[in-house]
Order: C-alpha cells, then structure tokens, then sequence
C-alpha cells in the first residue's frame, strides 16, 4: 500500500495497528515523502555521515510556496493545521533522514493568519537539542522558494530550490582556520523532477521484501500533535 503523505492520526494506536497489521500480513505499507529522494538532500546526507562538517551546531530550512489563494478557496484545506501538514510534514521527514529524531519537544514560535483562516505562515523547530534546527514555512512565497543552511565545526552546506522548481545548487564549504575564505565545492542540477521515479522504485522494492516505515509516522504523527495543542492557545 503506497500513502500520500501525511499519514496522521489523532492516536498513536491507530498507526500502530496499521503497522502491526502490514507486518502480520506480509505486506509493504509505505507513506510517500518524495523529497527524501532530492539528490542535493542525498548529497547533503552523506556529508553528515561522512563527518566532513564535524559536529552540526544548526539547521535551518525554509520551504514557502504561493498557494494561500487556491487553499483559501479549498474548504477541506483551509483548516485545522493549515500549512503545518502540507509543508511540515516534509521538513520533519528531512529532519529523521539527516539527523534522527531530536531528543526535545517542537516548539512553535509564529503561527500566522495573513490570508488564510487556518495558519499559512510558520516557524517552529527544535532548540536544547544537538543540532539545533530551525523551520519555516509559509503559502506566501510568490516565487516558490527552498532553502537549506547547516553549519558546522568544521564547514557549512547549502541548498538553494527543489529539483522541480530548478535550478537546483548544492554547495558544500570547507572552514579555514582562524576566519578565511571558505574552501567552496558548488553543483548545480538542472534536470527534470527525478524524485518521484526514485521513490516509486524505492517502493516496488518494498513490495517484493515488504516492510513498512510506519515508525516514520508516528513519530511525525506525535510532533504534529504537540504542534497543534501550541497551534490552538
């Protein structure tokens, strides 16, 4: 079974007997985040393990598009969360590919209502944590707009645009030692959007040793609500 991200609940219980239920039966149960297939967030994934950067003091994301108006004008998608589940659930995903579940609770810092009847402008993140990581989100981006900043101990990596908007750059720094000019390695992609055959790949591999990422959602499914119980004071 291929899911549309988000896969959400408001209990934990429901998404486990999911789980359980694929795993009883034999079967691939697989929640699509495509974007984990980006090839600069792939490049970037391997820097971190590689240990280039050394230790990660900070991540910062932004992810915006100018979709205010087509929600606004959708009645199932202009509530509840408004832009946190469309939007977050992508730079929570990114967050347990690079770095795994931080070890602190979310906490939101500005939830906005500029056009929109539910949130169409966020910022939340994960402080007291190693690293630190630092979202925004936002339907008023006229221009679609990603980026990704990490620094680090020993250098800096970042990604400016998604594939599907292209182009797309990926530049990795090399810190010199008191404060020099950076030692700089930049690619740029021009491509068409790859990550949506890469997933669906990724998938039909599932299906012939079937396994589920459920555990994924759970753990999104529990930041979500957290998020909302701050959402709605």
């Amino acid at each position: 079974m291929l899911v549309e991200k988000p896969l959400i609940s408001e209990s934990a219980g429901e998404l486990e007997r999911l789980r359980d239920l694929a795993i009883a039966k034999g079967v691939a149960c697989y929640t699509a985040y495509n974007h984990r297939f980006e090839p600069h967030i792939v490049r970037l994934k391997a820097a971190l393990d590689s240990g280039v950067l050394g230790k990660v003091y900070l991540a910062k994301f932004f992810y915006g598009n100018g979709t205010a108006r087509d929600v606004r004008n959708s009645s199932w998608r202009d509530q509840g969360m408004g832009v946190f589940p469309d939007l977050g659930s992508h730079l929570l995903d990114w967050t347990l590919f690079l770095f795994g579940p931080p070890a602190v609770d979310p906490e939101v810092w500005r939830s906005s209502h500029f056009e929109n009847r539910a949130s169409d402008h966020c910022q939340f993140g994960f402080r007291g944590t190693s690293p630190e990581l630092d979202f925004e989100m936002t339907l008023l981006s006229w221009r679609n707009t990603f980026r990704c900043d990490v620094f680090a101990e020993l250098g800096s990596a970042h990604i400016d645009c998604l594939c599907k908007w292209g182009p797309s750059t990926y530049t990795l720094r090399k810190r010199v030692l008191p404060s020099g000019r950076p030692l700089e390695e930049t690619e740029t992609l021009s491509c068409p959007d790859p990550t949506w055959k890469l997933e669906y790949d990724h998938f039909l591999r599932l299906c012939r040793n079937p396994s589920t990422n459920i555990d994924n959602d759970l753990w999104i499914n529990g930041v979500f609500n957290k998020v909302r119980k701050q959402m709605s004071r």
